[in-house]
């Protein structure tokens, strides 16, 4: 298993930054590799709400479960990818395989976790928030996995960062803008 974790400012209040981020149609704008991020059932946020994201891998498009497994309102929103498993519909709300705040408990409801991401929001005062982004993953055992270790870790560092680095810009364009009320 992998983890990695950054931390940077963000040029907008915390509460700017959580609603921009909260905000599944824009999913696609920030995230580092998601070409689609579309809600499987009723609900489009909160803890328990899953979507099927589309992920752009060269010619190869698969198309994975992400459950919101940790969800705290204006603190933390956390995603966990999971293989999507054809034929099979996506869990109800409240069947027990969510602790809001963080920490997966798969009960065998879907299959096990690819990574998990953790997006922290805290306030840094005079309008600005920090924004920690936590990722941890999972990496082939055995002889394959060891010799792919540092390639894989390499290509979740630049991810992370890339997806944070783009998230900030769109949070910071998204609080210049009418959008929230104000005009840069």
């Amino acid at each position: 298993m992998g983890h990695m974790k950054y931390a940077s400012d963000v040029g907008a209040p915390v509460e700017v930054a959580f609603t921009y981020t909260d905000n599944h149609q824009f999913v696609p704008d920030w995230a580092f590799a998601v070409a689609a991020f579309e809600p499987l059932g009723d609900s489009d946020h909160g803890a328990g709400t899953v979507f099927a994201a589309t992920l752009r891998a060269g010619l190869w498009h698969p198309t994975v479960e992400c459950e919101i497994t940790g969800y705290r309102r204006n603190a933390v929103i956390e995603y966990t990818l999971r293989r999507r498993r054809t034929g099979k519909s996506a869990p109800a709300q409240g069947d027990g395989t969510i602790e809001s705040g963080g920490g997966v408990q798969d009960t065998g409801a879907c299959c096990s976790p690819l990574c998990v991401i953790t997006l922290r929001f805290d306030p840094l005062g005079y309008g600005r928030a920090v924004l920690t982004s936590e990722i941890e993953y999972w990496t082939p055992r055995g002889l394959t996995g060891r010799l792919l270790s540092r390639m894989l870790a390499a290509a979740v560092q630049s991810a992370v960062r890339r997806t944070e680095s783009q998230l900030r810009r769109e949070i910071e364009e998204f609080h210049g803008t009418d959008l929230v009320g104000r005009i840069a």
